[in-house]
């Protein structure tokens, strides 16, 4: 297992200080185990072990650690990952901690959840500004190697989300799947010019607009322990690494965040990143479709009708309904292979966002019985999801007169439904398919969730598939309209 090594942590040292988590009810026990200077100071400072509430304890040469207060509801296994996660810069820069367990039998946290917390609350992006002050680090406690990874992956993704659109392109974001599969021995093939415009038609159509060339990344992996016959597992993300809408052009306020329109395509490679960590005894096969929408006298029109790898033809109604072309080809081609799951992620949405605001994805399914794997994941790691449903009826909305359907419905209403309902229409009907529509980024900052990119619903993602194919994942070892595409 390959951990990076700029995550905040650091080596057992003598000289780490002890770093103690208390809900109100274990106070007086952990009070009464300390030193007469530090609990007489704790006494002082009213500590009453409220959320987010630290005080760092004096001792006879300086600091001699620090307590932080979970709150009454946060206490326990179920703590989140979110108690510890803006520890990382309020514990004095320089300092090295030790998590210490509570006295007694009573445990106040989950040592992995507290470990992906502190973490991912010390991320800042960091590739064009450094960060005010480098952040404390922490001594992870053994057994926490898996909750590192999900933080390495969840990382690795945030970074892509931020990365602006003149730094990573097409060219780039394939490039970065290609790193991925080289770090875990992966095999990685870029489909580019006439073999994509052959295999991957509607992806070369919405990309044929950029100055910088379409193409379509694939990984293929399998476990240590996976059979020639395993399970196979296909991820398909969306990686739209700037959507200016195309023809059907967005207003410049819509444009700024648009260099996170990838953000499926990072969220579906951070849960294969854990999905290989956690060496899972699966075949997995990682498709990413990596396009500009642009404009140009190349770019695809309204009206136009465009060839799609299934075979269907689609009437575009709108260019800035782009992403479900993409997520169009990749899902038929993951079909082909006849997979056991088929998931894939995509900023598809603003009416997702209008329906369930930007901390819960949208989640669709043909199988129930995944639907409520996701679910139940996406709980037990503080990842959430939440199902919306494939209604049938709304599926004639899609018709066209012209081709087999047209990529956009006739109204305003359910666009988180109808982009879901054509995306079914490339899935095999005994395929079962999970889509989630994602926001992939946090609006302000907050406790272990810093303002920007965001690798919404990846741990649920490892979670449910380690649960479902053998046992705990990499993920949980803690534990507008529908033109906006």
């Amino acid at each position: 297992m390959s951990v990076p090594s700029d995550l905040p942590f650091a080596d057992d040292t003598p000289a780490a200080l002890p770093l103690y988590a208390v809900s109100p009810a274990g106070l007086a026990a952990l009070r009464d185990s300390l030193p007469e200077v530090a609990r007489r100071y704790l006494d002082a400072t009213g500590f009453a072990a409220k959320p987010q509430q630290l005080c760092l304890l004096p001792g006879e040469v300086g600091l001699a650690g620090a307590v932080l207060g979970l709150g009454d509801s946060a206490a326990g296994a179920d703590t989140p990952p979110w108690a510890f996660g803006d520890l990382a810069f309020r514990l004095p820069e320089g300092t090295v901690w030790r998590l210490i367990p509570g006295p007694g039998d009573r445990d106040e946290y989950d040592p992995g959840r507290a470990v992906l917390g502190f973490a991912l609350g010390a991320y800042r992006f960091s590739a064009f500004k450094s960060p005010p002050r480098p952040p404390a680090r922490l001594v992870p406690p053994a057994g926490t190697e898996a909750a590192r990874e999900a933080a390495a992956a969840v990382i690795m993704a945030r970074d892509l989300v931020n990365m602006p659109a003149n730094h990573l392109g097409p060219a780039e974001l394939a490039d970065a799947v290609s790193a991925l599969g080289k770090d875990f021995g992966a095999s990685v093939e870029i489909i580019v010019d006439d073999a994509l415009a052959a295999g991957y038609p509607a992806v070369a159509a919405v990309g044929r607009g950029a100055a910088r060339a379409p193409r379509v990344a694939t990984l293929r992996w399998a476990g240590g322990g996976a059979a020639p016959d395993a399970k196979l597992i296909a991820l398909c993300g969306k990686g739209v690494c700037f959507d200016s809408g195309g023809y059907d052009l967005k207003p410049s306020s819509a444009m700024l965040r648009m260099k996170k329109d990838m953000g499926g395509a990072a969220v579906v490679m951070a849960a294969a990143r854990m999905i290989m960590a956690a060496d899972l005894p699966v075949r997995l096969v990682l498709r990413v479709g990596c396009v500009e929408n642009s404009v140009s006298g190349h770019a695809m029109r309204p009206l136009d009708v465009l060839a799609t790898r299934k075979g269907l033809s689609v009437e575009v109604g709108n260019t800035d309904a782009e992403g479900r072309l993409v997520l169009a080809d990749l899902l038929a081609a993951a079909c082909e292979e006849n997979p056991a799951l088929i998931i894939d992620c995509a900023t598809l949405t603003g009416a997702a966002r209008a329906a369930l605001g930007p901390d819960l994805p949208a989640l669709f399914s043909n199988d129930q019985v995944w639907a409520e794997r996701l679910i139940a994941a996406g709980k037990s790691c503080c990842d959430p999801l939440w199902q919306l449903p494939l209604w049938a009826d709304y599926g004639t909305w899609l018709g066209s007169h012209v081709a087999d359907l047209n990529n956009i419905a006739g109204n305003t209403h359910g666009g988180a439904v109808v982009a879901a309902l054509f995306l079914e229409r490339f899935v095999a009907p005994d395929v079962p398919w999970a889509h989630i529509d994602l926001y992939a980024w946090n609006d302000t900052t907050r406790p272990g969730r810093p303002e920007g990119g965001e690798a919404q619903a990846a741990r649920a993602i490892a979670t449910a598939i380690g649960l479902g194919f053998s046992g705990p994942a990499a993920g949980d070892q803690t534990a507008g309209d529908q033109k906006k595409d």
